[in-house]
């Protein structure tokens, strides 16, 4: 699990420009998704990763954690894989052309529909009633990319929770994008893996700064109890 280190002075500025250490503490589990993104085998089983990221699966528990909560009390929990094919060459080539054609073959076979890569972790705590959606760039929010932003709008969702894989690639840019589709978002400091506790922080540090909220599995378990809790009474 990375070590999670946010700079006190970061703490002030966002202090500074909010009021309040954490603006969004306070969702309505009703009104939010939970985002995980691209806990697939090909992230997170050596043997058929293309970018194997060990801490993903460090961070399985606390998703289900989530996941759990936030659908007990009337959330919406989304599971995102990235899917890469043929046509992936001609929709984003510049990704492919910064690889080279030894990762991208790589890339293609992890990540193929119905490759074993493109499988979902088998340890995830998936539910009938969560949705499944395909992206095909690195963020799930882009329009080029999923349908994501008008599925969830149709839902009545208003805040986005990110959790999933790599923190400083698909989740962050998935994170950014959705704050600027007008969603409330936070990224989960524990329920996000990166290669290394720097790019973790970095990204955490960055998003937090300028984009929204930064929560850890406990703060965001203990929200969503509450709210089902004064929501039964």
């Amino acid at each position: 699990m990375h070590k999670v280190v946010i700079p006190d002075s970061i703490v002030q500025r966002v202090i500074g420009h909010r009021g309040v250490e954490h603006v969004y503490a306070d969702f309505d589990p009703k009104k939010t998704a939970f985002v995980v993104i691209d806990l697939q085998n090909a992230f997170m089983v050596p043997e058929v990763a293309h970018a194997f990221c060990p801490t993903s699966v460090d961070i399985v528990p606390n998703v289900n954690r989530i996941a759990s909560a936030l659908r007990d009390a009337g959330g919406t929990i989304v599971w995102i894989y990235s899917t890469f094919g043929e046509p992936s060459l001609t929709n984003w080539p510049v990704l492919h052309e910064m690889a080279g054609p030894e990762r991208t073959a790589k890339r293609i076979a992890a990540l193929a529909e119905g490759s074993i890569g493109h499988q979902f972790y088998e340890g995830l705590d998936i539910q009938p009633e969560d949705l499944k959606v395909n992206k095909t760039k690195y963020s799930a929010f882009l329009p080029s990319s999923s349908d994501l932003p008008e599925i969830l709008r149709a839902r009545g969702i208003d805040t986005v929770m990110i959790g999933g894989t790599l923190t400083n690639a698909c989740c962050e840019s998935s994170a950014r994008d959705s704050m600027m589709s007008n969603f409330k978002t936070i990224m989960v400091t524990d329920a996000n893996a990166a290669m290394n506790d720097a790019d973790h922080n970095a990204a955490l540090t960055a998003f937090y700064l300028w984009f929204g909220d930064i929560l850890s599995t406990d703060q965001i378990v203990k929200r969503a109890e509450t709210a089902r809790i004064a929501s039964a009474a």
